[in-house]
């Protein structure tokens, strides 16, 4: 069974905005590529999915210990291959304050490991495309 449909409107310009389960999903191109600048490119949330679905593994791993998040600072870097132009690889780093248990360091790697983004992109779904006419 299908999950509920995302319904994609333009925005003028270049903006283009989804809208899934009640909300509004801005999106635009950046100044250089002839938007406005006025929300977050496309690939920019994609990216940033990415970063919060891991953090949102480690809040859930620090609340059901009842750990505080206090200082816990969670960041994403990219490299782009060359050749490609595309990310060849991402890089979540997780820094825990001092003073945050030890031993739960590699759980929470662990933790971020489920993170359902991550898993999609491990096991994409397969991609097809429908143009009809109304």
């Amino acid at each position: 069974m299908a999950e509920k449909d995302i319904i994609v409107r333009f925005g003028g310009g270049l903006r283009v905005d989804a809208e899934y389960h009640g909300y509004t999903i801005k999106t635009d191109q950046p100044f250089h590529q002839g938007g406005e600048g006025s929300a977050p490119a496309p690939f920019d949330l994609f990216l940033a999915s990415v970063a919060t679905c891991a953090g949102f593994y480690v809040l859930a791993f620090c609340l059901g210990r009842k750990l505080s998040t206090d200082g816990i600072d969670i960041s994403m870097a990219m490299e782009k291959d060359p050749a490609t132009k595309m990310i060849a690889k991402i890089t979540i780093r997780v820094d825990l304050p001092p003073g945050f248990p030890g031993k739960y360091k590699d759980a929470i790697a662990k933790a971020v490991d489920h993170c359902a983004v991550k898993s999609h992109i491990l096991k994409p779904p397969a991609f097809e495309t429908v143009v009809g006419v109304k």
